[in-house]
């Protein structure tokens, strides 16, 4: 009786209770790859992404990555994932695809800056087309490595804010809680054949801080172990519940 009554005590003491959290998260690191020869073009510090081909059909994927170890408990299950970004600018309303992928090694985000389409000189550490982290550091394909499954996709028209979701980014997120030495973010790309397909997205920069990408996650916590009174203990005994 009294070793039933000890492991009663010890099972209601280490309980622990499970909690639906939201978190909403900015970029640590964003940046535009502007497809060109030399891989000498980027855009880190500018307020603005793209992705897409202009209009001259030349291509541009956009960089994200978020810092999850520092926003998320160890352990959390994660539910559910919405990544928004927002359209400021677009050549015309024709509805396009856009796919998110996983980044398969680490990039840079360096002191380049613009604001138009056609990017920036590279600085030190920026990822360009060529360079994970330029100039010393080669993508093994250019335009970045990524998985070529798309963890999301969503149809964009004009200016707005869009919003992408689904079972392949959560996957993402929970596996980069685990491992956090994995996380590279996403690569963010368009349709790639034709012209005039690019859409220009607000960046982590941007003046409104509305408008800048926001991961929001809903996860399941579990809170830290608690103590139950004595009194409900011999309750719950009394009346046989565990």
């Amino acid at each position: 009786m009294r070793l039933l009554v000890a492991l009663l005590w010890l099972s209601a003491w280490m309980s622990t209770t499970v909690r639906a959290e939201v978190v909403t998260l900015s970029p640590v690191r964003d940046n535009t790859l502007f497809a060109d020869a030399d891989g000498d073009t980027s855009n880190g510090a500018g307020p603005v992404l793209f992705a897409g081909n202009n209009g001259q059909g030349l291509t541009r994927r956009a960089l994200l990555r978020y810092d999850l170890a520092g926003a998320l408990p160890h352990g959390a299950a994660i539910d559910s994932v919405v990544l928004a970004l927002t359209v400021s600018n677009a050549p015309n309303s024709v509805p396009r695809a856009f796919t998110l992928h996983r980044v398969l090694r680490d990039w840079g985000e360096g002191s380049s800056y613009a604001t138009g389409g056609a990017g920036a000189p590279a600085a030190d550490g920026d990822a360009t087309w060529q360079y994970a982290f330029y100039p010393t550091q080669p993508w093994f394909a250019s335009g970045g490595d990524i998985d070529a499954l798309a963890s999301a996709a969503l149809t964009l028209a004009g200016e707005g804010s869009y919003a992408w979701r689904g079972a392949g980014l959560t996957a993402d997120v929970q596996s980069w809680l685990s491992k956090p030495a994995t996380n590279y973010g996403w690569l963010l790309r368009g349709e790639e054949s034709g012209l005039n397909t690019a859409r220009r997205f607000e960046s982590r920069e941007a003046s409104e801080p509305a408008d800048r990408p926001a991961l929001t996650i809903y996860y399941t916590g579990v809170s830290r172990l608690r103590p139950v009174a004595w009194g409900t203990i011999k309750a719950r005994y009394r009346r046989g519940e565990p």
